[in-house]
């Protein structure tokens, strides 16, 4: 009768295929303690050909003898080259990862955007300045026309006055908004070639 795989037992590293894990189960049951060293360094061999990139360099190498002990279920009685990881290491978590909490009005924008807002209420009053807030105004644009089908210009400019806490008064002399259309969309039919 035949065996197939889902009734056998479940691998501990299945990127090294059930050969190296037999090759693994026969090393465990060999009795003499130099034989058996000298099998596991034949299973490194072996494990360092299917990922040449873990053969190559002494970390890598470590992580190779780290893979057989896990692979042994850390029951292997050989002489390692390097201190192995224990099994409790396996299984710790990460620490949590905190997320800002930062919610912040205009949200729509960006924090790129508002961020940009925020350096050029911090400059100097002239030709850059002028020129980075037209830019920026014309992003805000931009962001807003993807959102809906249209935009006031005052709308624009007006937020740029409350971000920047009144440092930047942008009006229709002095900040020229660009008119952005929206590509036709599709209608669904396509023209048949000749």
């Amino acid at each position: 009768m035949l065996t197939y795989n889902t009734q056998q037992k479940e691998l501990l590293l299945p990127e090294y295929g059930r050969t190296i894990h037999k090759m693994v189960e026969h090393c465990m049951n060999i009795e003499n303690r130099d034989e058996r060293n000298l099998c596991a360094q034949s299973i490194i061999k072996a494990m360092g050909n299917l990922f040449p990139a873990l053969r190559d360099g002494e970390d890598n190498r470590r992580k190779l003898w780290d893979h057989l002990a896990i692979m042994s279920d850390f029951k292997l009685d050989i002489d390692y080259p390097y201190e192995i990881i224990k099994p409790d290491s396996l299984q710790t978590k990460p620490d949590k990862i905190s997320y800002s909490q930062n919610s912040f009005a205009y949200r729509h924008y960006g924090k790129n955007i508002i961020g940009s807002i925020e350096k050029a209420a911090q400059m100097e009053p002239g030709e850059e300045r002028d020129a980075l807030v037209s830019a920026i105004a014309n992003q805000m644009k931009k962001v807003m026309l993807a959102n809906s089908d249209s935009v006031e210009d005052e709308r624009i400019y007006n937020d740029l006055l409350h971000i920047s806490h009144g440092a930047i008064r942008a009006n229709r002399e002095n900040c020229i908004l660009n008119e952005y259309k929206l590509p036709p969309q599709p209608t669904g039919k396509k023209k048949k070639k000749k």
